[in-house]
């Protein structure tokens, strides 16, 4: 018997976007302790799944408008460490949605312990003039907090 396997792009609860994730061994050090930018790439994948659940595909903005996201400024509080196959929820919550930035809090919990937090601005930029623009509309509508709920 033949299934397709389709990866997950997560879901909307509450307002919030959860993506699960597992820690593999190519994500953790000698002692299986995650890696510091692991917890970057958990996120960004995170906001990548985000986007698409919300049916913006960043593909499909790069080859039509040119237009794609890049991180303006990020923080992160480390309150615990993951280890070797934990599995991980992201959650993502849009916290604001500016001109041409969006402001979000990405909580990386293990059984509900928050173990990263990250506060993230991301700018939406025209990659052929290399310079921020105002989020196109169409956007801006997918991306009222809550969408998916």
């Amino acid at each position: 018997m033949t299934q397709s396997l389709t990866p997950t792009s997560g879901l909307w609860r509450q307002g919030c976007h959860l993506l699960p994730v597992r820690v593999h061994w190519e994500n953790t050090d000698a002692g299986g302790i995650v890696y510091h930018a692991e917890y970057l790439k958990f996120a960004e994948r995170a906001r990548t799944e985000m986007l698409r659940l919300a049916g913006i595909h960043q593909g499909s903005m790069l080859a039509g408008e040119g237009v794609g996201f890049a991180v303006a400024k990020l923080s992160i509080d480390y309150k615990r460490p993951a280890k070797l196959d934990d599995a991980l929820v992201v959650e993502t919550t849009l916290d604001a949605v500016g001109g041409a930035v969006l402001d979000l809090t990405q909580t990386i919990r293990r059984e509900g312990d928050p173990l990263a937090i990250l506060k993230v601005r991301v700018a939406c930029l025209s990659l052929k003039a290399g310079v921020p623009i105002r989020i196109p509309a169409i956007m801006r509508e997918k991306l009222v907090p809550g969408n998916g709920d």
